[in-house]
């Protein structure tokens, strides 16, 4: 490594000692980019304060940078990190009188905080802390962090409608089911008494549990309980899970989707009828729809797939600080900016497990991520050069030359059940058509999309054509190969997310195999670069190939 003052840690990933020195700075720092062989890594407060808030100490975040520093590292990085770690839980927030809220804390970090902060949560000086309105407790969790003073919120939750819920220890075929020890672990975590647990996420891969995790949470809690998820799908997954893996019974669970608004005492609902839909009153997310979040005494929250969380519901969130609140996701990563939001009002990153640890364990299948790289097709090569940014995007990534690429990749696995996945709509559709393979996408009714779905598991269709649905909500767990030939812009976290599907471990053994089909020389090549990026940090390397490569298929 190179380790420089302003934080910037540039890693040769040519070197024998790449793997071990990327694990470690994984844990406190962010890969930003990768040109050539040479990483550029960034040491951030968030990163630091997740680390931190895991246990880990500034000299455990320094020991692996002195190790692998190619030279000394810089005093004032090192004495940065101290002062983030110092930082981190220098204030908390505990329960005062009447209902009240104390803030409490170092003097000094107390002293750094102006009058006018005080004034406009109606703060009054006390011979404990400042005391403060309770309904004050997220804004001020928000704002603090955005001073980069992250606060210890120890001021406690209250005690949810009460819940007769149990894990099964048997499933449905007289298959026994207990946690892994990761998934125990991580729901201890959460539901630990000492102050330090009730709000947080977990973070694992997709196929290793994360939905386990929370029906565990809810069942260690036993209180009435809201589960919020991506949607329709994965409402009528959740519910199928919890029937199967606990003792609720069907008429304990309610739907709250754009066509069934069923509240009781664990109801599972989709962001979108939250965010933006209408409830059964009629009103929108912003007013009225808060009755979801009122119509029982919630004792537990849980964010599915946190990454996503729309911002009316953090706007919802930040009112209902003192119920517990549970997030899931396979990454933090969030390309709006609001990382800082999930740690304020959801809570600080409690659990988390490398992708490649899982894989190492059995528990996640590998994956081996090719980039193909084709020609753009002459009829469309002149608009290209006369085209604006945005539209130069979209016609490199629709470039006709990847459907011959797309054939050559299934012709060399034609074995393995495929996902074709894409962005735009016009070009899905012209690939199912030259496939002879359905195209699943948003519009595709329910039960359509379950049958396609039945269909898939059971060997009967071989290949699925689908849209950005796949970045979530998709059960397919023999899925093997994912062909990706268009996405949106540099997202990182839709990368993670579509090679999330491909996860589920294989009868065979085998790794399962992504594809990107970019077209060469265009934008898309430097927005995959950026997708690229999450998985990269995770370990995983990204072969680049000409599509003639395929035809002889995955050697080794």
């Amino acid at each position: 490594m190179v380790v420089q003052a302003d934080g910037t840690v540039l890693l040769d990933e040519s070197h024998p000692a790449a793997e071990e020195a990327r694990e470690a700075l994984g844990r406190f720092a962010e890969l930003v980019k990768r040109p050539g062989t040479l990483h550029h890594y960034r040491i951030g407060p968030l990163p630091v304060w997740n680390a931190a808030s895991q246990g880990m100490t500034a000299e455990q975040m320094l020991e692996p940078l002195r190790r692998h520093a190619r030279y000394p590292v810089p005093a004032a990085l090192a004495e940065q990190i101290r002062q983030w770690v110092g930082r981190c839980g220098g204030l908390e927030l505990r329960s005062g009188r009447e209902g009240a809220l104390l803030l409490v804390g170092e003097q000094a970090l107390l002293e750094e905080l102006p009058e006018p902060f005080f004034q406009s949560h109606a703060a009054r000086r006390t011979e404990q802390g400042w005391e403060l309105p309770a309904d004050r407790r997220g804004e001020l969790k928000r704002e603090l962090l955005r001073l980069g003073l992250p606060v210890k919120d120890r001021a406690g939750y209250r005690a949810g409608e009460s819940l007769d819920i149990r894990l099964r220890g048997e499933l449905a075929g007289g298959r026994s089911f207990e946690l892994r020890d990761y998934q125990a672990e991580a729901v201890d975590r959460f539901c630990r008494e000492d102050g330090a647990g009730g709000s947080g996420v977990v973070v694992l891969p997709c196929g290793a549990g994360k939905t386990v995790v929370g029906a565990a949470a809810l069942a260690r809690l036993g209180q009435a309980t809201l589960v919020l998820t991506s949607g329709s799908t994965s409402v009528r997954q959740w519910k199928r899970e919890l029937l199967e893996k606990t003792t609720l019974r069907e008429s304990d669970i309610g739907e709250y989707t754009g066509d069934l608004k069923q509240i009781r005492p664990v109801t599972v609902a989709s962001y979108q009828i939250v965010a933006h839909g209408k409830g059964a009153s009629g009103a929108r997310a912003d007013g009225g729809h808060f009755d979801l979040f009122g119509s029982r005494d919630w004792g537990l929250i849980i964010y599915d797939e946190v990454h996503l969380l729309p911002a009316p519901v953090f706007r919802l969130t930040a009112e209902l600080q003192a119920t517990r609140r549970l997030g899931l996701t396979a990454t933090l990563v969030r390309e709006d900016g609001r990382a800082e939001d999930v740690f304020s009002l959801i809570g600080p990153k409690l659990y988390e497990l490398p992708w490649r640890t899982l894989e190492r364990q059995g528990w996640i299948a590998g994956v081996r991520c090719r980039e193909l790289r084709v020609p753009l097709c002459d009829s469309i090569a002149e608009r290209y050069e006369r085209a604006d940014r945005k539209t130069k995007l979209r016609l490199a990534s629709s470039n006709p030359a990847k459907l011959e690429a797309v054939n050559r990749v299934l012709g060399a696995h034609p074995d393995r059940p495929a996902l074709i996945i894409g962005q735009y709509l016009d070009q899905l559709h012209a690939l199912g058509q030259a496939l002879e393979a359905p195209v699943l996408c948003g519009s595709t009714p329910a039960p359509e999309r379950e049958e396609l779905f039945r269909r898939f598991n059971a060997g009967e269709l071989r290949r699925l054509v689908v849209s950005r649905v796949a970045n979530f909500a998709v059960d397919l767990p023999d899925a093997s190969l994912a062909v990706q030939v268009s996405g949106t812009f540099g997202s990182r976290q839709e990368e993670a997310q579509r090679i999330g599907r491909l996860l589920r471990p294989k009868a065979d053994g085998m790794p399962s195999l992504f594809y990107t089909v970019v077209s060469a020389g265009t934008k898309e090549t430097e927005f995959a670069l950026k997708r690229q990026l999450f998985m990269v940090e995770q370990g995983y390397a990204y072969e680049t190939i000409g599509p003639e490569t395929a035809e002889r298929g995955w050697s080794g």
